[in-house]
This record gives structure tokens, C-alpha cells and sequence, in this order.
């Protein structure tokens, strides 16, 4: 009987072993945890062990993208979910759990099924056969990141990857700002305005050095101290440091830039790209940062034409691993230079706790399909499902790649105009019966025979 070898033991892990176990298949979950190694930031030997927050952010399935998350994975039997709203905790509207009960029920619940092998062991290379599972997260042990970088041509090690913030364009003054390629210049794909673009004169680009210099900063956690920036994602604020002049040299340089308003110049110009096909999601070029939330938003809505901005995603920076997902993996998250292995999880460039294990429950159900010769149903993309794996498939920009929460920004639009106030909800039933509809046609039988 085929076997899935599935390597980490985290939320993603879990989650790919459950349904996997669930739909009949053998699983071995190998996690070097308990076998005598032990990551910087873990604590335990538990199998989904939180490592930072004890909580699963918001459980609204209306008005918020991850509580829709939340609600498509009840549906779909998520061990992480059902676990997690057993030992539930007061959080108002979110999602928070005792981490140690919700821990030992996840180890409880996968060790005692009959489908699964769970051994506390290191895997230091990836498989040359066999299907297999990488679910190992952002603190993949040097060893085997070395060996996913081998294997797929990448830098897939762990470094500081500070990223940048990214902005609903719906938000962007575009009576201040203008779209323009530097020069005009016209890409493979492109327009010659390609790019949006925010103009600062002189007092306020000096008062927004100013504030990136005092502005409170992300601490580090001990283990992180000794994990150097990677120098192609140096935050904006170390730029700063080394000269007020230096951003003007860099990614806020003004020249070949004319303001489409003006006719003039700007002393400094900040751009956005786009960031996903849709061309809801822009991403500010070049302003990776470690500034703390407040004062990123309080900062960046003082740069002209972002005064009303609101983001999909705040800037960061944090030890990560993870893959090129977008270049090198298919529509079913294989590898495309060795299919018979998969990803899920973190390591895949979703954020998050939830996120995580979603992908790990759709690569589940995927290799199930597989081994039971069984064409797999895609989501639709205006679920939550559907629109976390298109962006990490294909909906992404391969040039710039990194790690994103769910958010509203993934789905597709709207083909007539939705009122501002109305459109999350609008997202929301729409994306509720769309899924409903895909689950009916993929999975009622299944959820019957689960609960008879």
C-alpha cells in the first residue's frame, strides 16, 4: 500500500496527515523534535506547537478573509481548526487556544489514528522517491534547507527577510499620485505606466527620513541575533542610517519621473508596483522594514497620495525559509523538477498559523486524489481557499515573491462596482456559495461517509 512521507510535524504537517489518514491513506510524519534536536524558538516535542501568538487571528467568516479561512476548513474536517475551537479561549471575535491543550490534542489525535506513523527523526535531504510532503516551516534545519536550495536552484536558506508593505490600490490617491515607468519605459507586459507613483518635496522626504530614524523598531529574539540581513531586502530605516541623502539614491530616487499633475520633478519619489494578476495588491517598492505596525501606518500615510492608505500586508522582518512557490511549483503545489514531492505550509511563502495549515489540508486532499488515480477539484479562486492557492501558484509576482496573510486583496473583484462599506461582506457570501456549491459537487458524499 502506497505511503506518504510527510517531513515536519507543525501545523502544515499535521494537518496533510490528518486528511491524508482520514481519506484511507498510510502516512509516515517524521519530526526531529523529540529525537534529540530541537529548533531555536520550539519549546516542546508537541506536533503543532504555536510558537509565537495563541491565537488564529479572527474567527469572523463575514467581514474578515481569515475567519472565512476559518469556516471553508470546518467544512473540510481541519484537525487544526476542530482542535483548536475544543480549547478555545475568550479573544472577542478571535480564535485564540490554550497552546499547550491544543498541542497535546493534536499529538494525541494523530498518534492514536491506525493510518499514521509518527517518527521523531531528522531528515536531512529530500527524498529522491517516494511521494513526500515538505512541511517543514520557516525554521527548516540548515541541513535539509540546503538541500531544497540544491534542488530547486534557489537561495532557500534562512536569513533576516525584511519585506515590504503592501497596499490596496483602491486606497491610493490617484488625484496625487501617477502611474509611470522611470523613462517610460515599456516592458515584455508592460505600458510605460507601470508603476504608481507618490511625490515628496524636499521638507516633507526630509521629515520621512526623520521619522523612519526615530521610529520604534521590532526587537529581536535572542535566537534571531546572529542571522545576518540579506542584503537584497535591507530595511529601509538601516538605508536611512547610513545617510539622509541615501534613499534618494536608491528606491526613492526622483529621476526619470515627471509628476503627471505637476509637469514638475519631485524631490523623491516613492513607487508602488503590482503585486498579484488581479491588480488589487501593490507593493511599495524597495521599503522593506522592521518598523513596529503603529508607526509604519502612522509613517507611511504621511507620504503624499497614501494619506487614506490601508494594507493588505505591514512590513517585517523575521528568520524565514521559504521557496519561490509561483516559479517552482505547480498547480498542485509539486515540485516541478521532482514531482513526487510536495509543499505545504509556511515554507511555501503563506503567513501565518492558518494560512499554514490550509495549505497543508489542500496538499493533503491533492495527494489523496493522486494516489487513489482521482482528477483533484480545484477550489474556485473567489473562496478563501481558492484564492490563497492561486497566489501561491501563479497569482504572485515570481520576481519578488514573499510571504502574505489571506486577505480580501486575493480574490477577484467584482465585475459591477460594490459600495466600499459593503464589499467584505460582499466577498464573503459570495466566496460562502461558491464554496458551497464545489463542496456539494466534490465532497457531500465523502462528508456523509464520514459521519455515518
Amino acid at each position: 500500500m502506497t505511503q506518504v512521507h510527510i517531513i515536519g510535524g507543525g501545523l502544515a504537517g499535521s494537518e496533510a496527515a490528518w486528511q491524508l489518514a482520514q481519506a484511507g491513506v498510510k502516512v509516515r510524519l517524521s519530526e526531529m523534535r523529540g529525537s534529540g534536536d530541537m529548533t531555536p524558538a520550539h519549546q516542546t516535542d508537541g506536533l503543532a506547537e504555536l510558537v509565537c501568538s495563541n491565537s488564529f487571528r479572527s474567527d469572523d467568516a463575514v467581514k474578515n478573509a481569515v475567519g472565512l479561512l476559518h469556516a471553508e476548513m470546518r467544512d473540510l474536517d481541519s484537525i487544526i481548526i476542530g482542535e483548536g475551537d475544543k480549547n478555545r479561549l475568550p479573544a472577542g471575535s478571535a480564535l485564540a487556544v490554550d497552546r499547550d491543550h491544543f498541542s497535546t490534542a493534536v499529538t494525541e489525535k494523530l498518534s492514536a489514528h491506525p493510518n499514521i506513523e509518527i517518527n521523531r527523526e531528522r531528515i536531512d535531504r529530500l527524498p529522491e522517491e517516494g511521494l513526500t510532503i515538505v512541511a517543514t516551516g520557516p525554521l527548516t534545519a540548515m541541513a535539509l534547507a540546503e538541500s531544497i536550495g540544491a534542488a530547486t536552484g534557489e537561495d532557500s536558506l534562512a536569513f533576516f527577510d525584511a519585506i515590504a508593505p503592501i497596499v490596496y490600490k483602491e486606497s491610493v490617491n490617484m488625484e496625487v499620485a501617477w502611474m509611470q515607468s522611470r523613462w517610460d519605459k515599456v516592458g515584455p507586459e508592460g505600458d510605460g505606466k507601470d508603476y504608481i507613483n507618490c511625490p515628496m518635496n524636499r521638507d516633507q522626504y526630509e521629515a520621512f527620513i526623520q521619522g523612519l530614524l526615530d521610529g520604534e523598531k521590532t526587537d529581536f529574539k535572542q535566537w534571531e541575533k546572529n542571522t545576518p540581513y540579506f542584503e537584497g531586502c535591507m530595511p529601509i530605516e538601516v538605508m536611512a542610517s547610513r545617510g539622509i541623502e541615501t534613499l534618494r539614491f536608491g528606491p526613492m530616487k526622483p529621476v526619470g519621473l515627471t509628476n503627471a499633475h505637476t509637469g514638475e520633478s519631485a524631490y523623491a519619489v516613492v513607487q508602488l508596483r503590482q503585486d498579484n494578476a488581479l491588480g488589487t495588491l501593490w507593493n511599495m517598492v524597495g521599503f522593506q522594514t522592521k518598523l513596529k505596525y503603529g508607526a509604519q501606518t502612522e509613517l507611511l500615510r504621511s507620504i503624499p497620495g497614501l494619506e487614506n492608505a490601508e494594507f493588505a500586508r505591514m512590513g517585517g522582518l523575521h528568520r524565514n525559509t521559504f521557496i519561490n512557490a509561483p516559479k517552482l511549483l505547480d498547480r498542485e503545489l509539486r515540485l516541478k523538477k521532482a514531482p513526487h514531492i510536495r509543499f505545504a505550509g509556511q515554507i511555501t511563502g503563506c503567513e501565518g498559523y492558518v494560512e499554514s495549515a490550509a495549505v497543508g489540508l489542500m496538499v493533503g486532499r491533492m495527494m489523496a486524489a493522486e494516489i487513489k488515480q482521482e482528477k483533484f477539484a480545484y477550489p474556485p479562486q473567489t473562496t478563501a481557499f481558492g484564492a490563497l492557492l492561486a497566489h501561491i501558484t501563479g497569482g504572485a509576482d515570481a520576481r519578488d515573491y514573499q510571504p502574505m496573510n489571506v486577505n480580501f486583496g486575493l480574490f477577484p473583484p467584482f465585475e459591477q462596482r460594490v459600495k466600499k462599506k459593503e464589499r467584505k461582506e460582499a466577498y464573503t457570501k459570495r466566496a460562502r456559495a461558491d464554496f458551497s456549491q464545489w463542496f456539494d459537487d466534490n465532497f457531500k458524499r465523502e462528508a456523509v461517509a464520514l459521519t455515518s
